[in-house]
């Protein structure tokens, strides 16, 4: 419904907003609804966010499992602490990267890192 009333104002002719756009972010998941929202709770990585941002979660087109998507509520993304600290003038970054955590953890049920370089492995004695 706030879709359809997003788009009546662009068709007629109405600038958009001033101030943060709250563009939101969306990830398609290889695993069916009821997979990404096991017993009725977000996975993890989105918990910290209860009340800072809108989630969405449908079926993906085709049937290729679920689309969740996730834009921060009213004008200002309230992300807490750290997470505000990091991410500055822009959420859209701090939320695609808990979305890949989700995508991530569902499909293989660990967040992937990269591996850490040389320099910053602990050295090994021997």
């Amino acid at each position: 419904m706030a879709g359809a009333a997003a788009s009546a104002g662009r068709r007629g002719g109405a600038a958009p907003a001033p101030g943060p756009r709250r563009a939101r972010q969306v990830v398609t998941v290889d695993r069916p609804p009821e997979a990404v929202l096991r017993g009725g709770r977000w996975p993890e990585p989105l918990r910290p966010l209860d009340g800072a941002v809108e989630l969405r979660l449908r079926p993906a087109p085709g049937g290729r499992g679920s689309e969740l998507a996730a834009r921060p509520l009213g004008g200002v993304a309230t992300l807490p602490g750290m997470a505000a600290h990091l991410v500055g003038d822009d959420p859209g970054l701090f939320l695609r990267d808990v979305l890949r955590r989700v995508k991530q953890l569902t499909e293989t049920g660990e967040v992937l890192r990269a591996d850490r370089s040389a320099v910053d492995r602990p050295a090994v004695p021997g």
